[in-house]
């Protein structure tokens, strides 16, 4: 009888979870077994079902085939295939693309990241791609995957989402107009802002909360998408998970807009934006279409299994890669000193 494979899911903060889980769910319907590794929030959240390794030794005594991850980095004295399945998508944000020297295999979401990373492969030789979807969409695509959103509601509803960084966020210019429309009553909204927002801007927020207002805590956004619209933000990555839905967005000075979305740079310009939004003109929609096909082609629910058939592909071939990885001597010592390991990698 073989072996149970045996997998890491390695998290340093709470979005971890959501995004490592589809895979935890793939990987025990193989007869595989997953264990958590967390250095920073989001272990204190792990069920009784699911095993929390506390420290490096549990970690090399559990023996992983790989570590999967939505960190930038991980701790290359951990055994396995060192994985990155990302945290978000390409937003047009500094880094997205950039290669760190800690990874193996990078399972890559879409055409538009595969492309860009393999030839970065090609170029450096110390890591390889494989495009498999992204471990985080699976359980919504299962449920909402389908090829066309539902028509808009009777009464219109707005998700607003901002992202927390002061240079990209819209949240403080935006927020008078915000009060001013949902108080109309003429739409219901929900906002959400970023987990690492400035503790006043969230109190604003808050305090428009009423009838026509929610103020969401759900740890997982893809849990509003269904019950909206359109969204609004600005830079935040969450744009394009919502884009997947087929259904408009309204950015505020994006940085990198194109004809998938309605951007203004103008407070002003919301309201006729919004009400563009929600006609769902052809030529917007079908810009919308072929943006998320490009980022995310899969619509299967099934991303977490092609990133345990990437691992054992790149496994099989020899778990290596052309070159050897950086040495990375100044982020290794940064990664040691955090976890608090000086043993041999």
């Amino acid at each position: 009888m073989n072996e149970a494979k045996r997998y890491l899911l390695y998290g340093s903060e709470r979005y971890a979870l959501a995004i490592l889980r589809p895979l935890q769910t793939a990987i025990r319907a193989r007869g595989g077994e997953a264990a958590w590794f967390f250095d920073g929030p989001g272990a204190e959240e792990l069920q009784s079902n699911e095993p929390w390794l506390r420290t490096t030794k549990d970690v090399r005594r559990f023996n992983p085939i790989a570590v999967l991850t939505s960190s930038n980095a991980v701790p290359h004295f951990f055994p396995g295939v060192k994985t990155e399945v990302f945290h978000g998508f390409d937003a047009g944000k500094p880094r997205h693309i950039y290669i760190r020297g800690f990874f193996d295999l990078y399972c890559t979401t879409g055409p538009r990241d595969t492309e860009a990373f393999q030839e970065r492969a090609r170029a450096m030789g110390h890591f390889a791609v494989r495009q498999t979807g992204w471990p985080k969409l699976d359980p919504f695509m299962q449920l909402h995957g389908h090829d066309q959103p539902p028509p808009v509601r009777a009464q219109p509803v707005i998700l607003y989402h901002s992202t927390f960084s002061p240079s990209w966020s819209a949240a403080p210019i935006l927020y008078e107009t915000i009060r001013t429309l949902s108080a109309s009553g003429r739409w219901k909204w929900i906002v959400t802002l970023h987990p690492k927002t400035d503790a006043e801007t969230v109190a604003r927020y808050r305090g428009l909360e009423g009838q026509h207002l929610r103020f969401a805590t759900e740890d997982n956004i893809l849990d509003l998408f269904p019950q909206v619209d359109m969204m609004i933000s600005d830079t935040s990555s969450a744009l394009n998970e919502f884009l997947l839905t087929y259904k408009p967005v309204v950015t505020f000075k994006n940085r990198r807009p194109g004809p998938q979305l309605i951007d203004i740079d103008q407070p002003e310009q919301l309201l006729p934006s919004i009400e563009r939004a929600l006609s769902r003109p052809v030529e917007l929609m079908r810009e919308i279409r072929n943006y998320a096909d490009a980022i995310h082609p899969y619509r299967d629910g099934r991303s977490s299994e092609r990133v345990l058939d990437a691992v054992d592909e790149f496994i099989a071939a020899g778990a290596r890669n052309s070159k050897p990885k950086p040495r990375n001597w100044w982020r290794k010592l940064k990664i040691r000193k955090r976890i608090g390991y000086w043993g041999r990698a």
